[in-house]
């Protein structure tokens, strides 16, 4: 069977490929490693990944997409060659037809470079889908009725938060806050209080095992060794962190998430914020898997809010739905040859 359609959630910290059929078949960093002296390609996704700040001065790992947007052209167009290479075979009879999701907030000038860097990339024809409409199909959410649904969709570069109805998008924002900034916080915390520097990836790491939204009851919370350099006498040191440390430093990043979802369910329509007291609020990305995020968010805004299934997933499993039924989403998707 020939390929002819592919998926990609084209994300800042992951890519994820889905295939009709055979459903998500790559789910790997955005990250290149680049040769400094011939400007080739070295390595892709996990093993570039594994080269994130460990690299000697000829060699760059890079992150070619920051906020969701393209940051590096031709870096972001050898990403897309070779997940798509990988995805249905570098010796093929057909161009594929790729569709990719992009942020609601993408202007027209980074909207056409990621077609570019697509069809560069070997594809026959890009679709374009907005995230939040590609989260809500992924979640299973009936875009299509004459109802309102409000989906969150919290990535690592981006968190999108839309409200639809009718196939099309009625109140949006996408503010430049998730997953990468909460790493980028949780560093610059941990440097303040405990005078240790550490990488990204440790921070990345401690967010996952220990990180929470709220902070936990004294007989709950959790604790982590971490590794780091001291700053003072610039020798390794050892310290052990909590996850109160932890919410602390989110607690800015987590604000502007909260006052991004309060701008939305201001900007709804009467009619349509009944919907969305009645069904809830639904959660999706990566950065919506922090602790008690869920909490959180009803918390604050005195709206449910409730996890998606398979909350990572859902922005690429819905451009394999859309892809595979494009007459119905045509009115959700921009269409470009």
């Amino acid at each position: 069977m020939f390929i002819k359609k592919i998926g990609i959630d084209l994300g800042t910290t992951s890519t994820l490929v889905h295939v009709p059929k055979k459903g998500i078949v790559i789910n790997e960093p955005s990250v290149v490693a680049i040769s400094i002296i011939d400007n080739s390609v070295l390595a892709v996704g996990d093993e570039a990944k594994e080269m994130l700040g460990r690299t000697p001065d000829t060699i760059v790992a890079k992150k070619p997409l920051k906020d969701g947007v393209i940051a590096d052209y031709k870096t972001t167009e050898a990403m897309l060659r070779y997940y798509i290479n990988k995805a249905i075979g570098a010796i093929r009879i057909f161009r594929p037809e790729v569709m990719i999701a992009v942020p609601a907030g993408i202007t027209s000038t980074e909207r056409r470079a990621v077609i570019d860097a697509t069809i560069a990339a070997g594809a026959k024809a890009a679709y374009i889908i907005k995230e939040p409409i590609a989260a809500a199909i992924g979640a299973n959410i009936p875009i299509g009725s004459a109802s309102g649904h409000m989906i969150i969709d919290m990535g690592g570069g981006t968190s999108e938060i839309a409200v639809i109805s009718l196939g099309g998008i009625v109140a949006n924002t996408s503010v430049r806050l998730g997953g990468l900034k909460f790493d980028v916080a949780i560093a610059e915390s941990i440097k303040k209080k405990y005078g240790l520097a550490i990488g990204e990836r440790t921070a990345e790491d401690i967010k996952i095992k220990i990180g929470s939204a709220l902070y936990l009851p004294k007989n709950e919370k959790l604790y982590q060794e971490i590794k780091g350099r001291d700053l003072i006498s610039g020798l390794p040191k050892i310290i052990t962190v909590s996850s109160d440390d932890l919410t602390d430093a989110l607690q800015p990043d987590l604000q502007g998430i909260i006052n991004a979802i309060k701008s939305v369910l201001f900007k709804t329509p009467p009619e349509l914020s009944a919907d969305i007291m009645e069904k809830g609020m639904i959660l999706s990305g990566g950065s919506s898997m922090l602790r008690n995020m869920d909490k959180l968010i009803t918390q604050a805004t005195g709206v449910p809010a409730y996890n998606a299934d398979d909350q990572i997933l859902c922005v690429v499993k819905g451009t394999g739905i859309a892809l595979e039924n494009l007459e119905s989403y045509k009115r959700s998707i921009l269409s470009t040859k």
